[in-house]
């Protein structure tokens, strides 16, 4: 009655892995050799071990990462693409967000582009970073729709609370006003608090151009606050005659792909 009774408190308290754990220990008699405080370590160990990949599970789902099954150890540098392996590792390691410092990833359609950014996603989700993932086009209309109804600022936390938000489709169509409006608004409360993953199919030089220029005052307001400091990764084909959709290499279902 005693040991059920503990268990029914572990299961009250919302201990449950420990709680198993514990019937466990129970029903195996060599752990009588074992003495109290190992025991009890042991069913630490559980619980600590139970909550921490929940977490991290969590992280993952709330990310929403395009491809959830990237992987940095995925990344595939016999493509032809050049590919700076060491400055991938180095941002692997998720010393750039310590540092609220950006990545850029551009690069023609289908070199890559999501997938590495997904990859660097989730190494930061293994290091307990909030993510968020979200296609540039989709945030816009999420924005617009929150300043339409006089939800703005709560919609406008979702994309700024993360740790790191990566902006897929980054500059894909030229921003009007409004979506211009908006989006400094994100990328100013975001500033040297967390970082951005921008993938763009356009060199960042022609990114100024596309926010609108010298017709559009927030060209400027927006690129001074995200250009300081940025690691920038290119991918270039070495022969572009013999280019192969890097969706083939990593086997994305075509059909998945909007």
């Amino acid at each position: 009655m005693i040991n059920q009774s503990t268990t029914d408190k572990l299961i009250e308290m919302r201990l449950t892995a420990m709680a198993d754990a514990f019937r466990i220990q129970m029903d195996d008699n060599s752990m009588k050799d074992i003495s109290f405080e190992d025991r009890f370590g042991m069913l630490v160990d559980v619980e600590y071990t139970s909550r921490k990949n929940n977490r991290l599970k969590r992280i993952i789902r709330n990310a929403e990462l395009e491809q959830p099954d990237a992987c940095i150890a995925g990344i595939d540098y016999r493509s032809g693409r050049k590919l700076n392996k060491a400055l991938i590792n180095r941002l692997a390691t998720c010393e750039y967000i310590a540092e609220y410092r950006n990545i850029f990833i551009t690069g023609a359609t289908g070199s890559g582009k999501t997938y590495m950014a997904c990859a660097f996603g989730m190494e930061a989700c293994k290091q307990y970073y909030t993510v968020k993932y979200v296609r540039l086009p989709d945030l816009l209309l999420d924005l617009e729709a929150a300043r339409n109804d006089g939800t703005f600022t709560k919609v406008l936390s979702k994309y700024t609370k993360p740790l790191l938000l990566i902006i897929d489709e980054w500059l894909l169509l030229k921003l009007n006003e409004s979506e211009s409006k908006n989006l400094f608004e994100l990328i100013h409360k975001r500033r040297k608090k967390s970082s951005t993953i921008f993938c763009s199919q356009f060199r960042e030089e022609g990114w100024y151009d596309r926010l609108g220029g010298d017709d559009n005052p927030l060209a400027d307001a927006i690129m001074d606050r995200i250009v300081y400091d940025a690691y920038k990764i290119n991918i270039e084909s070495s022969d572009p005659s013999k280019d192969i959709s890097m969706r083939e290499v990593y086997g994305i279902d075509q059909n998945m792909i909007q």
